[in-house]
């Protein structure tokens, strides 16, 4: 059993949470049961001011949609050997920045598939779904060379970044924290970034097995966020917090559309996995609801699924579709967008690479997908942990 502290600081902003004791059992990303699940209206829905959504970026989309099926295949097998993959982004250069969470370690992936090791993150303290989670490289790495790195320390989870040195491969430099009292636990840790076409830092944070923290504006628990490069409540945000939307159980995925439109995908308790349509200021019902309320209180998800068919992490858009991969659904979903709104989700490789954890569509046009079957949860194969290099 392990117990943290209530409170800590943002940037600067107090926004605290009062924790107690985690459960070292039962729940896990894969919807297992956490504890008794509050339905009905019996919670107040606590409002976020409406916020600017993210500006749309210009020009084209690179990847519209498509006039028939997507069929994606596995194109080639980049790399094996890996240890709980999580994090993945990409550099200007094409090459890929993934982090493990176990490990601590940051590696550096060419298309070649050569791995270098650019340093351990030495705060991260993995435990249960916590460890070294998400990874987004800065928007302006060219000048700055900086990546975010989102952890799981002994005391919270927080936001940190780190300066890329010397020639490539690279080494990473140290950490330095940008949002730290993020509430952590045995479970429900959230942990993805991403940076939006705002050029602000979006992330996800999960209940940390505290439920109704997930409805409290004041606390970090079970939101996604959105700040500035230097760990600020990014301007318009509602309530000038750092908090952007609320009423999350565990999101893991987060991904923008050409328009600018952010989606992310979230574990369900016992029922429904998510997919949300995310708008500036919404409360998505957790956990009053698990899945559709039909609450006006609350923003229903564009999508659901039965927990075993998903468990969703990672998300990214491609090809005129969203990409869902899925722990212990063990597929990969594609859910097409038809003017702004998802339709039909269809699976793919069920059952064959084992759970899924994360998805990335790479600067040359492929998606890359990495397995988690050593994670604790998994039944590895002799390659795994994988990264998979996908054509559609």
């Amino acid at each position: 059993m392990r117990t943290r502290p209530p409170g800590g600081r943002i940037a600067g902003l107090l926004l605290t949470a009062s924790l107690t004791a985690w459960l070292l059992g039962g729940c896990a990303d894969d919807g297992a049961p956490s504890g008794p699940r509050t339905t009905g209206a019996a919670v107040d829905a606590p409002a976020l001011e409406t916020a600017p959504a993210p500006e749309a970026s210009s020009g084209p989309d690179p990847s519209p949609s498509p006039t028939g099926p997507v069929e994606p295949r596995v194109a080639r097998t980049l790399v094996t050997g890996l240890a709980a993959p999580w994090g993945l982004d990409f550099l200007p250069d094409g090459d890929a920045v993934v982090t493990e969470r176990d490990t601590r370690r940051v590696l550096r992936i060419d298309r070649r598939g050569e791995v270098a090791e650019l340093g351990v993150v030495d705060e991260a303290a993995p435990e249960g779904e916590g460890g070294l989670l998400g990874v987004a490289v800065s928007p302006d790495f060219a000048r700055d060379r900086l990546l975010y790195l989102y952890v799981t320390t002994a005391e919270d989870n927080r936001i940190v970044r780190a300066r890329l040195e010397g020639d490539a491969p690279g080494r990473l430099g140290a950490t330095e924290p940008l949002l730290t009292g993020i509430p952590d636990a045995f479970i429900h840790d959230g942990g993805r970034l991403a940076f939006g076409p705002d050029g602000h830092l979006y992330a996800t944070t999960g209940d940390a097995d505290v439920p109704d923290a997930a409805q409290d504006p004041t606390s970090l628990s079970g939101k996604i966020l959105r700040i500035t490069t230097e760990g600020e409540p990014a301007p318009g945000n509602p309530g000038g917090t750092a908090v952007y939307t609320l009423g999350h159980r565990n999101p893991q995925g987060l991904a923008f559309t050409p328009d600018g439109q952010l989606w992310s995908s979230e574990f369900g308790q016992n029922t429904f996995d998510e997919l949300n349509r995310i708008e500036p200021g919404a409360n998505y019902g957790w956990p009053v609801y698990e899945g559709a309320g039909r609450d006006r209180a609350y923003r229903d998800p564009a999508a659901t699924w039965a927990t075993e068919d998903a468990s969703p992490s990672g998300l990214a858009y491609a090809g005129g579709s969203l990409w869902m991969a899925a722990l212990r659904g063990e597929r990969l979903w594609r859910i097409p967008l038809v003017d702004g709104e998802a339709r039909r989700p269809e699976p793919y490789f069920v059952g064959r690479y084992g759970r899924l954890r994360t998805i990335a569509a790479a600067p040359d046009g492929t998606l890359w997908l990495t397995t988690s079957n050593r994670d604790g949860r998994g039944d590895p194969a002799a390659q795994d942990d994988r990264i998979l290099v996908l054509t559609y």
